[in-house]
């Protein structure tokens, strides 16, 4: 009696053998529609699926762009040392969205039509809305909301403060900013005088210089310094004193 196990149908249809089992499968219907698709495309397109591919890293891009990162080209020495003349940053435009809103010692790029002039500009930021900003006391510091802030972490070395004198209260809304490189920078303090009072609304604001990307020997990320930490938020009691 034969006694040796025959193989069902079903043994061989879920076990190919070796010459089916290394036939890849045909392209269904879906994928032979986008691949006849991209190429006929391309056909219509000089050069081919290289151009295609080229267009559509340019649409990337430019959306990229427009709604998440912005390069942007230092034009002056006014955020020296962090930021020199010629560096490359990436600012990122999210990073005041969805319920976000600028910090006291960000540094932000913003555009100054009908304030500082008809050009975008890169400055710290010094207050927010509702702080008392005032310069200086009796040891040359700015002091926020009654609080002095050491700048010397970020402040161009042999630069005061501010040799301007000034006492504002920042209205809700706005930014007073200052550039890091003080006899160097027109800032919110050389405006107190024009259209707004020297003070950015935050809907001009672009972003947030968040990296340095050129060149590559000073490409860093860029964070928000420790010396606004320990002010107040506005209105708090004794913030005036």
């Amino acid at each position: 009696m034969d006694t040796e196990a025959q193989p069902t149908e079903r043994d061989r249809s879920s076990r190919p053998s070796g010459s089916e089992a290394t036939t890849s499968e045909p392209a269904g219907p879906e994928d032979r529609s986008r691949f006849a698709f991209v190429s006929r495309l391309g056909a219509h397109v000089p050069g081919g699926r290289i151009t295609l591919t080229l267009l559509v890293c340019l649409v990337f891009l430019l959306l990229l762009s427009t709604f998440v990162l912005r390069p942007f080209q230092i034009p002056s020495g006014s955020m020296e040392q962090a930021l020199r003349i010629g560096d490359r940053v990436l600012v990122n435009k999210l990073a005041y969205r969805f319920g976000a809103a600028p910090q006291r010692g960000d540094i932000v790029v913003f555009d100054g039509t009908g304030y500082f002039g008809h050009a975008d500009y890169v400055k710290r930021v010094a207050g927010v809305g509702g702080d008392h900003v005032v310069c200086c006391d009796r040891e040359g510091r700015i002091q926020v909301n009654g609080r002095p802030v050491d700048e010397s972490g970020f402040l161009y070395p042999g630069d005061s403060p501010s040799t301007v004198p000034f006492d504002v209260v920042v209205p809700r809304g706005t930014l007073f900013v200052l550039g890091d490189h003080r006899s160097d920078s027109s800032d919110s303090r050389d405006h107190l005088g024009s259209p707004g009072g020297g003070m950015i609304p935050v809907g001009d604001v672009i972003g947030r210089a968040d990296w340095i990307i050129w060149p590559f020997g000073h490409a860093t990320g860029l964070h928000r310094p420790d010396a606004y930490a320990r002010v107040p938020a506005a209105g708090k009691a004794g913030a005036h004193g």
